[in-house]
């Protein structure tokens, strides 16, 4: 037999494939689970899927279930020029991504890593103040790979090519505000959550209006 908690979640399924032809990250259902009502954001990408959704305008990045149910949502620092995919602008790009390489595990927190090897260095705040335009990039690496040809994906716009990383970054950084060159920027304890929590592949929706 099929209780009422089961059969609303069936109806929420069915509800979820009718209005996923959207084919974007706009619509949303509300789901009701054991506490109160919620917002949920289904993949629109993979349906089912989970995903990350990064908010250029709020400064946060989410991880979402395959409900689209929130699980984590963190602050983080994008990119002091804005938004764009060019290479070279020093900026956030915009769009689908994946997670296409991982690297970091289970190095401490604090690691410098440089050139995608990690190194036997830590950050410190006092090597920040020796080396104050050093853009820092600590402890984890999630590398993205663009996903949309001719906007984050080849050519100048590649943000693979742009080496465009979500990475641990130093307690100096001015959480909640713009301020890297163009990656996204984590906490160090925030980034190994979500290192640990996202397997290469998993979609990420970089969207500049939330």
């Amino acid at each position: 037999m099929i209780d009422m908690r089961s059969l609303g979640a069936i109806l929420i399924a069915c509800l979820a494939l009718t209005c996923h032809a959207a084919g974007d990250a706009a619509w949303v259902l509300q789901a009701q689970t054991d506490g109160p009502l919620q917002t949920t954001h289904p993949n629109a990408r993979h349906y089912g899927a989970p995903w990350i959704w990064v908010g250029v305008k709020s400064q946060t990045l989410r991880l979402l279930d395959g409900w689209g149910l929130t699980q984590k949502e963190y602050t983080v620092s994008t990119a002091k020029n804005g938004v764009g995919e060019t290479s070279g602008s020093y900026q956030t790009p915009r769009g689908w991504h994946t997670v296409c390489d991982k690297i970091g595990d289970g190095a401490a927190e604090n690691t410098i890593i440089f050139r995608r090897q990690v190194t036997p260095w830590k950050y410190t705040p006092t090597l920040h103040a020796q080396y104050p335009n050093k853009d820092w990039i600590l402890t984890r690496i999630l590398w993205l790979c663009g996903q949309e040809a001719g906007r984050n994906q080849g050519g100048k716009v590649d943000s693979y090519d742009r080496a465009i990383y979500i990475h641990g970054a130093g307690d100096h950084v001015p959480w909640g505000q713009p301020s890297s060159l163009g990656c996204i920027r984590m906490k160090n304890r925030d980034v190994i959550e979500l290192f640990d929590a996202a397997p290469n592949g998993i979609d990420v929706w970089i969207d500049e209006n939330s």
